[in-house]
C-alpha cells in the first residue's frame, strides 16, 4: 500500500511539474482564448495561472477534470431541486435495512448519504469507476491529443456537428456546469447551516 501511495505521489508530482520553457508556457496562455469555455464576460479567466502550470497534456487534464465536475454538478443540482420539490423514487432503497427513498428525501444531503447502506455506497463507487474506465480507455487519451471525455450514458454522437456549432455547445455546457458547481455547493452549505432543505424554509 505504501508503495502504491508513493508511486501515485511521484506520478502526480511529474504530471504537474512546471514547464521548463517559458515560450511554451506563453503559448499555452495565448491558446486559452481559443478553447471552448473562454467566453465573455471573463474570457481566459485564469487568476491562478493554471494554464501555465505544465504542458499541453496538463492543460488537457485540467479541462477534462473541469468538464467531469461540471457534468456531475449539473446532475446534482437538478436532482437536488427535483427532490426539494417533493419528487423521489417510490419504494425502498434497502428493504433489509428499512431505508426508503421517501425517508432519504426528508434528510439533509450529507445525512441522506450517511443513511445509505454500505452496499449501496459500494454500488455507486463501482458505477463511477466503470464510467471512468470507459471514458479514459476510449481511443487516444485526451492528454495525448485525443477527444475530451464523452458522456457514457446516454451516448451522444456529435460527429456530424460543424466545428463552430460544436464549440458553442461545449462553451454552453462548461458555463452551465460552472454555475452548477457554485449552485450545488451553495445548496448543500445552505442546508447544513439552516437545517432545512432547499429553499431552506422551516
Amino acid at each position: 500500500m505504501k508503495l502504491l501511495i508513493a508511486a501515485a505521489l511521484a506520478g502526480s508530482a511529474c504530471a504537474f511539474a512546471p514547464a521548463q520553457q517559458g515560450a511554451r508556457s506563453m503559448a499555452l496562455s495565448a491558446g486559452i482564448d481559443d478553447m471552448a469555455g473562454s467566453s465573455m464576460p471573463f474570457k481566459a479567466f485564469d487568476p491562478l495561472g493554471l494554464a501555465d502550470l505544465g504542458s499541453d497534456s496538463t492543460l488537457a487534464w485540467f479541462r477534462a477534470a473541469e468538464l467531469k465536475h461540471a457534468r456531475c454538478a449539473m446532475l446534482a443540482t437538478t436532482g437536488y431541486l427535483v427532490q426539494g420539490a417533493g419528487f423521489h423514487f417510490p419504494g425502498m432503497l434497502s428493504s433489509s435495512e428499512n431505508v426508503s427513498f421517501e425517508s432519504l428525501s426528508a434528510m439533509k444531503p450529507l445525512d441522506a448519504w450517511s443513511a445509505v447502506p454500505e452496499a449501496g455506497k459500494q454500488q455507486i463507487y463501482v458505477t463511477i469507476l466503470l464510467a471512468e474506465l470507459i471514458t479514459e480507455a476510449k481511443g487516444t487519451h485526451y492528454t495525448k491529443g485525443g477527444d475530451l471525455p464523452t458522456i457514457v450514458f446516454p451516448p451522444v454522437d456529435f460527429s456530424g456537428v460543424d466545428a463552430a456549432t460544436l464549440k458553442k455547445k461545449q462553451t454552453a455546457e462548461l458555463n452551465n456546469g460552472r454555475l452548477a458547481m457554485i449552485a450545488i455547493g451553495g445548496m448543500v452549505a445552505g442546508s447544513a447551516i439552516t437545517g432545512h432543505g432547499f429553499p431552506y424554509l422551516p
